[in-house]
């Protein structure tokens, strides 16, 4: 929720014009702001003092609005507003107070992964691309555009040579900034940790390209030279399609998912909405799988160390399990722009396990 939204749902409250939804979730919001150790920061004065203030102030509110002949179910409904109005007023002065001086909820944190990637040529030079970086290179008789966009031309008039290979790749904490467009026009985005290799030129019976990680594809389809994608334990070949590959080391297993087309995993076909980790196919959200393209995490019923494999290859961290942990699933769709911090007390409210930032350790506490 942006600043802008949270005062316009204050002006709802205030004006009596809240529906049950906006009145649920500002008690949500209260809930989670008044457990937090910050409310007795230097900066917020007294907690208690400024809640009495608040509350004083509504009370006399009330009194000038209330009379003698309102009756029991309107008296309720002030009562009601005036409690809730109570508790975001406060909530409200909290958490646009953090907002001014940037504030979090742990004593350390970790800022978000960025958008970087790093192309390796075939010579070994490394180049490494960002937003706004503009370039042009030859391969020999391919040129490489960089321009919000990675894009290989191949001049098919110019005499045959050898294939050469490139190799895109993101570290811990990065994001590829744009699409990878390969020589047959098939597009590329990859997410933190990844990396793909592919030849600049397309030749031979068949397109394929080789992948550690996450990658989403758009490929163009094309029945006479088919397009594959190569993983430690899958062969994905295209049939007109869009797909999302996630093949971690750590993960523990390989997760195709189509999302437009279709596709063949390890010989087996899938439709749209269809998954196979190479043995077995399963109906999917496809949104939890796309998510990370759109700037989010996703979680669905995802158990712990899921959800902490996802929050070190975007922040950079390392994890540690104190205590027996929980085997309950967790269900969360958040921005992956927001400090760690933000995504920790949001996992806290949900399951009731808790975390200690160390530097660029999280300790898991059950």
């Amino acid at each position: 929720m942006t600043k802008k939204d949270f005062l316009r749902l204050v002006e709802r409250i205030r004006d009596a014009s809240a529906s049950d939804q906006d009145i649920r979730l500002y008690q949500a919001w209260f809930n989670t702001y008044q457990s937090l150790s910050e409310w007795n920061d230097a900066d917020m004065g007294n907690a208690d003092e400024l809640k009495s203030l608040i509350e004083h102030r509504i009370n006399e509110k009330i009194d000038k609005h209330l009379s003698s002949h309102i009756t029991r179910r309107l008296w309720t409904r002030y009562a009601a507003a005036a409690s809730i109005l109570l508790c975001m007023s406060f909530a409200g002065y909290y958490f646009l107070q953090k907002q001014e001086v940037g504030q979090t909820v742990y004593k350390n944190d970790v800022s978000p992964g960025h958008n970087q990637a790093t192309l390796t040529l075939a010579n070994g030079q490394k180049i490494i691309l960002n937003k706004g970086l503009y370039r042009t290179l030859a391969q020999g008789n391919t040129a490489v555009n960089i321009n919000n966009g990675i894009t290989y031309t191949t001049n098919l008039q110019a005499k045959a040579e050898a294939t050469a290979y490139n190799t895109l790749s993101t570290a811990t904490g990065e994001q590829s900034p744009y699409p990878l467009l390969l020589a047959d026009g098939t597009k590329v985005w990859l997410n933190a940790k990844s990396s793909i290799t592919f030849p600049t030129r397309f030749s031979g019976k068949e397109r394929m390209v080789k992948i550690i990680g996450e990658a989403y594809f758009e490929v163009v389809h094309n029945a006479a030279q088919p397009f594959k994608v190569q993983t430690e334990k899958q062969i994905i070949q295209d049939i007109g399609t869009t797909f999302n590959v996630k093949a971690y080391a750590d993960d523990p297993t390989t997760e195709t998912t189509l999302i437009e087309g279709k596709i063949k995993v390890n010989h087996t076909f899938l439709e749209p909405g269809q998954q196979s980790d190479g043995n077995q196919i399963k109906a999917v959200n496809i949104e939890k799988y796309t998510a990370w393209k759109n700037g989010d995490f996703y979680f669905e019923n995802d158990n712990i160390q899921s959800v902490m494999r996802q929050l070190s290859r975007w922040y950079n961290i390392e994890v540690d399990y104190e205590g027996e942990m929980t085997n309950d699933g967790f269900n969360a769709r958040i921005s992956r722009t927001k400090n760690i911090s933000a995504i920790l007390h949001i996992l806290e409210n949900t399951k009731g396990v808790h975390f200690k930032i160390e530097g660029r350790r999280v300790t898991v506490i059950q």
